[in-house]
């Protein structure tokens, strides 16, 4: 079943307004001091968590947010300070603090002490997660859809409208290129000032470091969190479905499909990786005797973004890892089963075949003989990682591993300036 639906989603928000409106009054009155609170929807990981490790370096007094049990136990290793989100004590660190960064939504902190009051308001860094493929925010239905029938297209201009006043708290908005910009700023409804063209932070890990190093250590966590692998120098193949905004996934294989996975993949000594999306539906348990298949889901590894490197292809429909991968680079090969119904339900920034080409699969029978060749011919293979490099050409203006430091800068510059003491 799926785990969350933008109506179900919006349905909660109308019901917590008397808790804004709270917070509201609270934060009027409480001033804003220096502290840097982080939270992310995915856990410890993301953009989030590089901007951390930078503020960290500059003696940025921060605390993370959570109320994950596991998240918590991460943050503490990683030496943060950790405070429970939805407590009185997460309410208070997040009123009283002057920055504020997240990655998914506002939500990612306490949501109810985002205001600025009478003393100052914070400055609000939206890191996002990933380059947008699929439309989202203001430009997607989906975003306002209402949770109630009666009255649905005077209810969904309403949710719009706080969507809109939600969003304009957003300070800075780093984009990875002017062409994702343009993205960002319609589907935030920002001003241009506020999207800053510095690079992901979260993909930063992509570009440091020599291509044998990053894989070596890419290979290395999924070893770690994937014990079972097959011993020696196995392929290894990430397939990445998207959210279908609460709607089962119609990609999930049958009985004799995980059967022929199994075939493809014991020819090549590949193994399939399947992350389905954490908010998303439909179970994928491939069935007693298939052996070439593991889960890797955000609750085996929350970051991928790391692991990326050690890959050798991507399968995926819609999902902002065909850009991501596209930094490695990995081939990618492209399965959707519902892109006319996807297109006309969210619909995308382009046209879809810009990015995926002419050769979408609709089912796994069509896929299969594409990764079967992709992983037997190494020229099939270098023609879908040249497409990729060209992807990356088209939608990342900085490969330095510097955007977080880029980013970093943009909110340090909008922040009143620290006495020497203060400073490191």
């Amino acid at each position: 079943m799926a785990s969350f639906s933008f109506g179900a989603g919006n349905a909660r928000k109308i019901a917590r307004l008397p808790l804004y409106v709270l917070g509201r009054l609270v934060t009027l009155i409480v001033p804003r001091d220096q502290v840097w609170v982080f939270g992310c929807g995915a856990g410890v990981g993301d953009g989030p968590l590089q901007l951390w490790h930078v503020a960290a370096e500059h003696d940025r007094d921060a605390l993370w947010l959570t109320d994950d049990p596991d998240e918590a136990r991460t943050a503490s290793a990683l030496g943060m300070t950790v405070v429970p989100k939805s407590s009185l004590a997460g309410f208070w660190a997040t009123a009283r603090a002057g920055v504020i960064v997240v990655a998914y939504g506002l939500g990612d902190v306490n949501p109810y002490a985002l205001s600025g009051g009478l003393f100052g308001r914070p400055v609000i860094a939206q890191l996002w997660h990933g380059i947008p493929l699929k439309r989202i925010g203001l430009d997607a239905p989906e975003t306002t859809r209402s949770p109630v029938p009666v009255a649905a297209p005077l209810v969904s201009r309403a949710i719009g409208i706080l969507y809109r006043a939600s969003a304009r708290r957003i300070d800075i908005l780093p984009a990875a290129s002017h062409l994702v910009r343009g993205r960002l700023e319609t589907a935030f409804g920002l001003p241009e000032d506020r999207i800053v063209v510095t690079g992901e932070p979260r993909v930063d890990v992509l570009s440091r470091g020599s291509a044998d190093e990053r894989r070596e250590n890419a290979r290395a966590l999924l070893r770690d969190v994937i014990p079972d692998l097959p011993e020696g120098d196995p392929r290894l193949v990430l397939y990445a479905p998207t959210w279908r905004d609460g709607e089962t996934d119609p990609a999930v294989p049958s009985e004799a499909d995980w059967r022929a996975i199994d075939e493809t993949l014991e020819r090549h000594d590949a193994v399939l990786l399947v992350r389905s999306h954490r908010l998303g539906a439909g179970e994928y348990a491939p069935p007693a005797g298939v052996r070439r298949v593991r889960r890797l889901g955000a609750d085996v590894l929350a970051d991928i973004t790391p692991a990326l490197p050690g890959l050798d292809a991507l399968v995926t429909d819609y999902s902002s890892l065909v850009y991501d991968v596209a930094l490695v680079p990995l081939p990618v090969l492209f399965l959707a089963p519902d892109v006319t119904a996807y297109a006309r339900r969210r619909g995308f920034y382009g046209a879809y075949r810009d990015v995926a080409g002419d050769d979408v699969a609709t089912t796994w029978a069509e896929l299969l003989p594409q990764l079967d060749t992709l992983l037997g011919d190494p020229e099939i293979a270098a023609a879908h990682t040249r497409r990729s490099r060209e992807l990356s050409d088209r939608v990342h203006a900085f490969r330095d591993g510097r955007s977080t430091e880029r980013v970093y800068a943009a909110i340090a510059s909008r922040l009143p300036q620290r006495t020497e003491s203060e400073s490191k």
